[in-house]
């Protein structure tokens, strides 16, 4: 019976499980005959000599479950065999553990068996010692670790594939040897199973392992909905039996009535797909109505479109879940007709039709276009391998473009359909292109080339003009206008654009086409502002006071600083503002207190020609100034300590002013006479007294930056006033801060506390 057939698939599957408790010579000759099954020649010699090498380096050596370690090479290269790899993969897959757990080396294995099975061995040696931690509630700098070691995979598996198939079998068998672990162990690596390893071995089309790994992940991941659902379907087994079966007798009567050859059988859905559907439909096992599924194997394509016209001749279809896959193939390279239809009983039910080639391109994935293994056609073998690897070849394309591990995470998230949906359109040509789901005409033309993204001036779908933010649908055939006179693309495209990829180009072009333009126009910036200013710039442009704007902003060279200032990401007003502070520090002015006292004097606030001292309240001693309220400015927000000078107000006594304020450095001298000496008196019972302070902080931008500067404060019981804070294209976060303290000491203290902080790279006190 059909439902039969899928049971003994089922059981094959816990078979392979039961393997481990085999004698190891039992394990080697099941081995033997898998290979033999497939590999046209006799000589086994090679995996022969693996077995007897790796079960001398393991034999000192036991598993958990108490068996001798050579049982898990053996049930890996099992595993392989099932696959149809060459020998050479098979041997790598028997001795994948001598050079990590023995005393053997590389050279040793290269010496007996080969080059090749030396860098197929430590290929995996290597993706053994990366650590792929995952979790929901990850860090960014955890999240940046697992992009760096999904980097890792990516290279190893560029240099070799092979290497991640033999990894995927190491990972399926201890999958199934599980029980064994911690209850945490299980867990984790379950979660690193689920998250890593079945997107690969989805992206690679290896359904006969990816489907295994999805059950045993949920089993232990979440094991009551796991035996819940084991339970639930056995408790109908009978019924579903004999349901399946009226459905394949039905469709093989009529299948054979119109002379198609073919073998037709029956299945449930596999834990994980269902447990899926539940969850993403917030539905019980009896509201999943696509729970069986029928599939029909023909010979030839045209078969596969014949049988679709029979079976829809039968049974009544589904509007909208009929899907092409042979004519629009995933990009996995997955290939069969899907279609859902109604029952004679109101029942829906699933049926895939695919020809024998697709079928075990679906359930082998990669390696059912294997080009280490003979074939009738070579040519064609390595084309169809060549098609898979479009994908990998891109990843690494983008990865060299790319320098931020985060940024490459969110790539693999967005646009290589690991972890989310894509969208299928077509060029003019009618080739078939994916996106993410989301994507714009705008990503559809920097994903064809950059030259197109930044010449494109318009795009039409299905031969109609539309918007840039035009939202693609699958099936949408895409056609870019561009133009010679473009003048490149806008900023703005940046809020339209899906794929990060697109983000990427667009902004490298602001960045390498545009700096001589932004140059020129930053020079001109910075000489405008400094004209309205009355500043002299050739005094500012110094190569001391250049290097410190460099080193705060985060720039390699001054024509970079230029640039940024052309195209809007530093103000003009900022890089000025830092040099005249650095230029007035190196050009102080010294007033004599006769001078100053004359001016005073004629300015009417002399009280007395002798100057006297006088103390107030605030803890400030003025020489020559009486019955005049003293107050701190708030542009520098001076402290205890710290050196300071009055400034003589109108109609508001003296403000008091750090000798470093820019608005006292940059006072007229016809407003320099305003200035007075003052200091700050012995301290006594103002010893308590607290001052306002006013500190900038610059740091690259991180998630809990806030938080790390908030801690400081709190731990110091200083209490904070206000903070702001912003964040410019370049990632650089200034924090301004104001907050309460007793004096210049304990300023110190906290402002060294805060350099202390991850991520800040200067901090400077407000100055005007």
């Amino acid at each position: 019976m059909a439902e039969e057939k899928n049971e003994v698939v089922f059981d094959d599957g816990k078979m392979e499980e039961a393997l481990e408790f085999k004698d190891p010579e039992d394990l080697y000759q099941e081995l033997i005959s898998r290979v033999r099954k497939y590999h046209p020649s006799t000589d086994i010699s090679m995996i022969e000599k693996a077995y007897k090498t790796a079960r001398e380096a393991h034999k000192d050596q036991k598993r958990k479950s108490g068996e001798p370690y050579i049982i898990h090479p053996l049930n890996v290269a099992i595993i392989l065999a099932d696959l149809e790899l060459d020998k050479e993969t098979i041997v790598a897959g028997i001795l994948h553990d001598v050079v990590e757990d023995t005393i053997m080396t590389e050279e040793d294995l290269k010496r007996e068996f080969g080059e090749d099975v030396a860098l197929l061995v430590d290929g995996v040696t290597k993706l053994e010692r990366i650590p792929l931690s995952t979790g929901v509630n990850q860090s960014d700098e955890k999240l940046e670790m697992q992009a760096e070691n999904l980097r890792k995979m990516f290279l190893a598996m560029a240099k070799d594939i092979r290497v991640i198939m033999i990894k995927l079998a190491d990972r399926l068998h201890n999958m199934r040897t599980l029980k064994y672990k911690s209850t945490e162990s299980q867990q984790r690596i379950a979660r690193e199973t689920l998250e890593i390893y079945c997107p690969i071995a989805q992206r690679l089309g290896i359904s006969k392992i990816k489907t295994e790994l999805d059950d045993l992940s949920l089993k232990y991941l979440e094991p009551e909905v796991y035996y819940d659902l084991v339970n639930q379907i056995a408790m109908r087994k009978s019924a579903r039996e004999q349901y399946i079966q009226s459905i394949v007798d039905e469709v093989s009567v009529h299948i054979s009535g119109a002379g198609i050859k073919a073998k037709i059988d029956g299945r449930v859905k596999h834990f994980f797909s269902i447990y899926k559907k539940m969850k993403n439909q917030n539905k019980t096992l009896d509201q999943i109505y696509d729970l069986f599924a029928v599939r029909i194997i023909v010979d030839s394509v045209r078969d596969c479109y014949a049988a679709l016209g029979v079976i829809h001749a039968m049974y009544t279809p589904i509007p909208g879940r009929f899907k092409d896959y042979i004519a629009m193939p995933k990009a996995n390279m997955y290939q069969s007709l899907h279609t859902t239809l109604i029952g004679s009983n109101g029942q829906p039910f699933e049926i895939q039709i695919r020809t024998f080639e697709m079928h075990k391109a679906a359930e082998y994935g990669i390696a059912a276009h294997w080009k280490y293994k003979e074939a009738s056609d070579g040519k064609k073998a390595e084309t169809q391998e060549e098609e898979k690897l479009v994908w990998l070849r891109q990843i690494l394309e983008w990865q060299q473009d790319m320098s931020d591990n985060r940024e490459f995470m969110k790539l693999l998230k967005d646009d290589l359909d690991l972890f989310s949906d894509n969208v299928y359109c077509f060029t003019p040509t009618g080739e078939v292109k994916n996106l993410p789901a989301g994507s714009t005409p705008i990503d559809f033309a920097y994903y064809i080339h950059s030259a197109v993204g930044n010449k494109m001036v318009g795009a039409r779908v299905n031969g109609k003009l539309v918007t840039i933010d035009y939202e693609i649908k699958n099936g949408d055939r895409i056609e870019i206008i561009t133009s010679q006179n473009s003048k490149g693309p806008s900023r703005d495209w940046l809020n339209v654009v899906k794929s990060t990829q697109a983000k990427n180009k667009i902004n490298q072009w602001f960045k390498a086409e545009l700096k001589e333009d932004n140059i020129v126009r930053g020079k001109e910036l910075l000489s405008a502002y400094c004209k309205t200013k009355t500043i002299v710039l050739s005094d500012l442009l110094k190569q001391e006071y250049m290097e410190s704007v460099m080193r705060r902003y985060g720039f390699r060279d001054w024509d970079s600083v230029l640039a940024a200032i052309g195209h809007g990401a530093l103000k003009e007003g900022q890089i000025v503002t830092r040099m005249q502070e650095l230029y007035d520090r190196d050009h102080r002015k010294a007033l004599t207190n006769e001078a100053v006292l004359q001016s005073i004097a004629e300015a009417g606030a002399i009280a007395a020609s002798r100057p006297v001292q006088i103390k107030t309240k605030s803890g400030i001693v003025v020489k020559g100034i009486a019955d005049l309220s003293v107050r701190f400015s708030k542009c520098c927000s001076p402290v205890p300590g710290d050196e300071i000078v009055g400034f003589v107000t109108r109609g508001r006594g003296i403000s008091i002013h750090r000798t470093d304020c820019v608005n006292v450095m940059n006072l007229p001298e016809i407003e320099r006479v305003r200035v007075i000496d003052a200091e700050w008196q012995t301290p006594t019972d103002s010893a308590e007294e607290k001052y306002v302070a006013e500190v900038k902080i610059f740091a690259n931008d991180r998630s809990g930056l806030l938080v790390d500067v908030s801690r400081v404060m709190t731990e110091r019981n200083i209490n904070i006033l206000s903070m702001n804070t912003r964040v410019n294209k370049q990632g650089l976060a200034t924090l301004q801060t104001t907050f309460e303290i007793r004096g210049r000491e304990e300023l110190n203290r906290i402002i060294e506390k805060l350099r202390a902080i991850e991520s800040v790279i200067d901090i400077e006190r407000t100055t005007g």
